[in-house]
């Protein structure tokens, strides 16, 4: 009964993933307008994105086995690691922010691992600076190729995509766009199947094979919503910008999978669309209200992730009342002090406001 529990929350994950993850893959080819049509671009990924999967073994391992000790994972462990990283996925999704999924998962294991005092700290470390290095990458590569195609497009203006290069542009974006749908599902399908494997309930191929089939289906159902905020909330692009984009994410998560390591795609997807609007507009770009909250989301996800698995183990495997007491009280402290800031720094604000208008 808990292994068939484990595959079904695990199923529901790989869909949030498909919605969140591999959905965005598509956004600078739906935000350009080479995909008007949004249920078109969220089938694409869906096919590609399962594609994709096929080859994502190395990460699977990773995921699986590489972060904690295996002799430690069982099936009632991987439900409660599931179960927290699918909780902090699914609020994301709710309210339509490109949460990583890497991380959100990530986190949960190690709150297990650290539950257990027993994590493997070099591999985490690794993990983590890929994480901070291949959104630094990716942006820093988008400001470069796309001050290069601003002087372009100013010096061709065929390659704004006008008249009869119009659909040679488009074609490019949407191979683009694919190919990153493609990455995503290589490096994203472990977070749902590998702690599965990693406790024996399911054979890596067998994995695979099912959670592809969920991403690619959470894509195509769950997936609008993101696919709005990463192709017109944050920038809008041109068809050449959006392939740059697209091209660029999708080539670095690619690397990353081949060497088995899990990285947030929706970071470095949304790094290089900042990188891109940054070339237009200027840092201006960085006062939105969207990609302030993007970045906490970020800041937050794996941390409550990790938390939240944390907390479980302690509840239902160790029985150790008094410390998930403890626990919950700093919480509780922190999250009431936190609302009290901003509560005062709200009341600043409109004092401020009514005597400026007096």
């Amino acid at each position: 009964m808990l292994s068939i529990i484990a595959i079904v929350i695990a199923c529901f994950f790989a869909m949030n993933i498909g919605a969140s993850g591999t959905a965005a893959a598509m956004g600078p080819a739906y935000g350009s307008g080479a995909l008007p049509r949004k249920r078109v671009a969220m089938l694409l990924v869906g096919v590609f994105a399962f594609c994709g999967a096929l080859a994502g073994g190395e990460v699977v391992r990773t995921i699986g086995s590489g972060i904690i000790s295996t002799e430690i994972v069982d099936v009632e462990l991987v439900v409660i690691i599931l179960a927290a990283a699918c909780l902090s996925l699914f609020i994301a999704n709710l309210i339509g922010i490109p949460l990583s999924t890497s991380e959100v998962v990530v986190g949960a294991i190690v709150g297990a691992g650290i539950a257990y005092q027993s994590l493997y700290f070099e591999t985490l470390l690794v993990i983590v600076m890929f994480w901070v290095i291949v959104p630094v990458v990716a942006f820093t590569l988008s400001l470069a190729v796309g001050t290069l195609i601003r002087s372009g497009e100013r010096k061709y203006t065929f390659l704004k995509g006008k008249g009869k290069w119009r659909k040679p542009l488009v074609i490019l974006l949407i191979i683009s766009g694919c190919m990153e749908a493609f990455a995503a599902g290589m490096n994203n399908v472990a977070n749902a199947i590998g702690p599965l494997v990693g406790a024996g309930v399911i054979g890596i191929q067998e994995g695979i094979l099912l959670g592809g089939a969920f991403v690619a289906l959470g894509a195509f159902v769950l997936g609008g919503k993101v696919l709005e905020t990463n192709g017109k909330r944050i920038t809008s692009l041109s068809l050449l910008q959006g392939s740059a984009v697209s091209g660029i994410g999708g080539t670095l998560v690619i690397i990353a999978s081949i060497f088995g390591l899990p990285v947030p795609l929706t970071q470095v997807t949304t790094s290089a669309i900042i990188g891109m609007g940054t070339v237009e507009r200027g840092f201006r770009l960085w006062q939105k209200n969207i990609l302030k909250q993007i970045i906490k989301v970020w800041v937050v996800s794996p941390v409550f992730s990790l938390v939240l698995s944390y907390l479980l183990v302690l509840l239902f495997r160790k029985s150790d009342y008094y410390s998930l007491f403890m626990l919950l009280s700093v919480f509780i402290a922190t999250v009431g002090t936190y609302s009290l800031y901003k509560s005062v720094q709200q009341d600043r604000r409109t004092t401020y406001d009514d005597g400026a208008g007096i």
